[in-house]
């Protein structure tokens, strides 16, 4: 059985897809280290990215091209300045000169990325090959697969041969196993999921990983609620974030801009009226999702395009309801570990299985950790993924000019509403009297996933995308 940590589900990265812009980084890095392990790495003389399926129809959006030439440049998605991105890549182009692992230039023409708009490879949508000519002729290729989430595979890669991680007390490979741990432990699902990380790292890495988590979690949603302007790509986009911050700090906007302490403060201050708290519910999406659109540092959740549903309930719980920050780190965990059962018993690749699989499965992500940190059962917090899920099957991924911006950024507003409506009736209901599992949901969701057609799944072929004529002009 494979684990799958909450630190795998959580990434800090940039915008704006997990898939198309940091599943190819990713592995632009992978492949540089294959060369360094081979000691080619100092005889690279030309270095070749072609993308595929996906990858390749919506790659100008959402930044592939931008990913992995930073990646060849051995930039670190977690720690980059995200201001110094473009320019970075300005430069690269206009010199045609690729400073290879940070070093030695080589040269780098336009046509070194190459978009293949009519070829796919078997494995998965979204798949790059990475092609290093040498300083005598001979050539080093790789093929890798960005699988969702900023996870990617390498091609031929046996994971069973790596391992599978290592062994926790609590093997989970369904929402069944799941309740079962907690019923026969009687623990919670934090808990559990706490005895399972414990396996990998120590407690204190843990809770400083947490807290990592959520400082950038919160930072996005803060930098997004104070930006003002319009998103890259073409679209004309306007951020609406802040608008929507002023008219509800109202007198307090100023002092609350000081820093996102100043700011959640104001927030409770104002009280958690419904209409008030509806709003921020809102506000909070749309900042992250603007800034993840605008190339900025956001939290993988457990994708990008979905970054802001769970950033902006767990603002909601902090801010509106009694003991928000000691809930912070029992709803990553909670949420953390239904993602994971997303990823193994269906995909959180949009490029597989549609929006539902990113926003939908956020969505169900937030419902259960809101509904565990408001003092559910471990059955209610799985009841609420499954009704926040079960209201996402059949969602689309129609990005218009594939850019993560219509409708993605008003889809994050969605899910999140639905994630506090499925926590409040799961809250109010019996799970032993559910029609429906979570298990079962999932189970739809990946049928779903395989009968939707190709065009509807992050093409830009179906749907909104192609209601809405575009010229989406290189990020």
């Amino acid at each position: 059985m494979d684990f799958i940590s909450t630190f795998d589900m959580f990434k800090v990265g940039l915008g704006p897809s997990s898939s198309h812009t940091m599943g190819p980084w990713a592995a632009a890095r992978r492949f540089l280290e294959v060369l360094r392990s081979e000691g080619a790495l100092d005889r690279v003389a030309r270095a070749r990215v072609d993308l595929f399926g996906s990858l390749a129809k919506t790659g100008k959006g959402h930044g592939t091209d931008l990913a992995v030439i930073l990646g060849l440049c051995d930039w670190d998605p977690t720690t980059c300045d995200p201001a110094a991105v473009h320019p970075a890549v300005a430069k690269v182009r206009a010199e045609k000169l690729l400073p290879l692992a940070g070093g030695r230039a080589i040269p780098f023409e336009k046509g070194d990325v190459a978009f293949h708009l009519h070829e796919s490879l078997p494995f998965h949508p979204n798949a790059l090959a990475f092609t290093a000519t040498l300083d005598d002729g001979a050539t080093r290729a790789e093929t890798y697969y960005s699988v969702g989430g900023g996870f990617v595979v390498q091609e031929g890669e046996d994971a069973a041969a790596k391992g599978a991680g290592p062994d926790v007390p609590f093997p989970i490979e369904s929402a069944a196993d799941l309740l079962a741990a907690c019923r026969k432990s009687g623990l919670t699902i934090p808990e559990v999921v706490l005895r399972n990380e414990r396996a990998a790292r120590d407690e204190a890495a843990i809770r400083d990983g947490l807290a990592r988590i959520w400082d950038v979690m919160r930072g996005s949603a803060f930098r997004g609620a104070y930006a003002e302007g319009i998103l890259p790509g073409g679209l004309g986009v306007v951020r609406r974030a802040p608008k929507l911050n002023r008219s509800l700090l109202g007198d307090r906007a100023e002092a609350a801009s000081r820093n996102v302490d100043a700011w959640v403060a104001a927030m409770r201050a104002g009280g958690g009226e419904f209409h008030a708290a509806l709003k921020w519910l809102a506000c909070f999406a749309l900042a992250v999702n603007e800034e993840n659109a605008a190339f900025g540092r956001v939290v993988t959740a457990p994708t990008n395009g979905a970054a802001g549903v769970i950033p902006a309930v767990l603002l909601h719980r902090v801010a509106f309801h009694e003991g928000g920050d000691e809930a912070v780190a029992p709803f990553l965990l909670t949420a953390g570990v239904v993602g994971a059962l997303f990823k193994k018993r269906a995909t959180i690749s949009a490029a597989m299985g549609g929006c539902q699989a990113e926003i939908g499965v956020s969505s169900a992500m937030a419902a259960a950790g809101l509904a565990q940190t408001l003092g559910g059962t471990a059955a209610q917090a799985l009841m609420a993924a499954e009704i926040a899920m079960e209201h996402h099957l059949g969602l689309t991924c129609d990005p218009v000019g594939g850019l993560v911006q219509v409708p993605c950024i008003e889809r994050n507003t969605m899910g999140a509403v639905k994630a506090v409506t499925a926590a409040q009736l799961a809250l109010e209901g019996d799970p032993e009297r559910a029609k429906v599992s979570l298990d079962a949901v999932i189970r739809s969701m990946w049928e779903t996933a395989l009968d939707m057609n190709s065009k509807y799944k992050e093409t830009s072929e179906g749907g909104l995308a192609v209601q809405i004529p575009v010229n989406v002009v290189e990020c």
